[in-house]
């Protein structure tokens, strides 16, 4: 027994190793269909030290298929079809049998820049679906503050901050069981609590639980995302906990879009790092350095997500959402607004993105070479010998290779974004125009060259995420509102 408690701790202090230099600087923020492959290889292409994945579902993740992609040089979770409702099959039926995507790593360029973030709340099933990933990524994150309802009432997300005890069994369960005999660090996001107090004894309670590091958004569950984070709340609850853990990792998150601000926010409080959110959608450049370097303009950074969407064979509804949203104030807290312009000099509008049904289209309207951009995956099916993909057995226990042959694999079509080989869509998460545009059809929009993005905009609302058979490919009907 006493030999067992050595090893442990010696597995326990090697994950604190490597959570001391995985979470440090400045991250991308796990965000829903907005932190996938193409935005989280931009951030670092700009200089974020590490990425988080979007939340995923530990059911819709424990249920795929690990795939090695070799047409985009990926690592792919893809469902199991067989573990697809009806529902699920007779959609992708109708989208060319497209398989559905969960995740997409690109192993050389995310390489232990990578953090998992699940959406669990149970410890069982934490478990299977950390197993099932932990080979591709860096570390695990468990979300313990998103307050959408299809997190809440799945017992997930901010649920877990009104029961710490359970909390706390999801940490221990993955550190003893999984991540200190691999050295893979723990970490948890959360958010303030109803006061100083309460924060402060859950955050103890996660670091005595196995947590490596913990990430705090400076909001509580319910805190309307267009009103400005408590920066004082996070502030007196770091000054609390400093002290006490001087060598432990606690990052935050919550509207640090002035690099000047969060600069003097990180040095007053010690943090370790930042997340950057809905700052990295307005502006992906803002993880660039050194504060003497100008934000690179808005029009360049859509370019090179776009062109990136087309390099990981993103879905284009997928793109389309989050250019939309680097176009758009909506999510913004509203005494930010008129200190972050948002202008796109060669005319683009929402509305002229919405209107786009294809990558085609969206490459026209933003001025980016599509040929180019499709060539890129050319480029990497040609240089490798074996044109297929492979799926590895894991849990599902079957092994299946593209049918592709090598001279379909050179063949693109100029005019559709698709190849000729089995390539895969991006996660399915249900994407509607209305989100941006008015009540009106994105294709019965009428572009008004005096109308500016702003006029079309409506105010932001809840989303609900329609978790079938547990899965986080698509969302239930929102609520509608106003965008200011």
């Amino acid at each position: 027994m006493a030999t067992n408690d050595k090893n442990n701790n010696i597995n326990h202090s090697s994950c604190r190793e490597t959570a001391r230099s995985l979470y440090r600087g400045l991250a991308l923020a796990p965000m829903v269909r907005a932190s996938t492959t193409p935005l989280r290889i931009l951030a670092l292409h700009y200089g974020a030290d590490f990425t988080y994945t979007e939340e995923l579902i530990d059911r819709s993740i424990s249920q795929t298929i690990r795939v090695e992609n070799k047409h985009l040089n990926t690592i792919d979770y893809i469902k199991d079809p067989s573990k697809l409702s009806k529902k699920t099959r007779r959609k992708l039926q109708s989208d060319n049998n497209r398989p559905c995507l969960i995740l997409r790593i690109d192993p050389k360029l995310e390489k232990n820049k990578l953090v998992c973030q699940l959406g669990s709340g149970e410890p069982e099933l934490a478990l299977q679906a950390a197993t099932h990933v932990i080979k591709d990524v860096s570390a695990i994150d468990i979300n313990m503050g998103c307050p959408r309802k299809f997190s809440v009432s799945g017992g997930m997300g901010s649920a877990l901050l009104e029961d710490p005890d359970r909390a706390a069994r999801i940490l221990c369960t993955l550190k003893n069981d999984l991540l200190s005999p691999l050295h893979k660090p723990l970490s948890c996001k959360i958010r303030l609590l109803e006061n100083t107090q309460k924060t402060l004894d859950f955050i103890e309670a996660m670091i005595h639980a196995g947590a490596d590091a913990v990430a705090i958004h400076g909001r509580r569950p319910g805190h309307d995302q267009i009103k400005a984070a408590d920066w004082n709340s996070l502030e007196e609850v770091l000054g609390l906990l400093r002290p006490k853990y001087p060598d432990f990792n606690f990052l935050i998150n919550g509207d640090f879009y002035d690099r000047v601000e969060r600069s003097e926010f990180v040095n007053r409080t010690k943090v370790d790092g930042v997340l950057l959110g809905r700052p990295a959608l307005y502006n992906t450049s803002i993880f660039l350095p050194t504060q003497q370097q100008p934000l690179v303009d808005k029009t360049t950074v859509v370019q090179e997500y776009l062109h990136n969407s087309v390099r990981y064979d993103t879905h284009y509804k997928n793109a389309k959402y989050v250019i939309c949203e680097m176009m758009s104030h909506r999510r913004m807290p509203t005494g930010r607004v008129p200190y972050l312009p948002i202008s796109f000099p060669d005319g683009q509008t929402i509305a002229k993105t919405c209107n786009c049904q294809d990558f085609q289209s969206m490459c026209q309207v933003w001025n980016v070479n599509y040929s180019n951009a499709i060539n890129n995956n050319n480029n990497n099916i040609n240089s490798r010998e074996d044109n297929g993909y492979t799926a590895s057995a894991n849990k599902i226990g079957t092994t299946t290779t593209c049918s592709a042959t090598p001279a379909d694999c050179e063949k693109t079509d100029a005019t559709a974004h698709t190849c000729t080989t089995a390539t895969l869509a991006a996660g399915e998460h249900r994407y509607e125009d209305s989100y941006f545009l008015k009540k009106r059809e994105a294709k019965e929009v009428e572009v008004d060259e005096e109308e500016t993005y702003d006029d079309k905009l409506q105010q932001p609302r809840d989303e609900e995420l329609d978790e079938e058979n547990g899965n986080n490919d698509c969302q239930k009907s929102l609520k509608r509102a106003k965008i200011l």
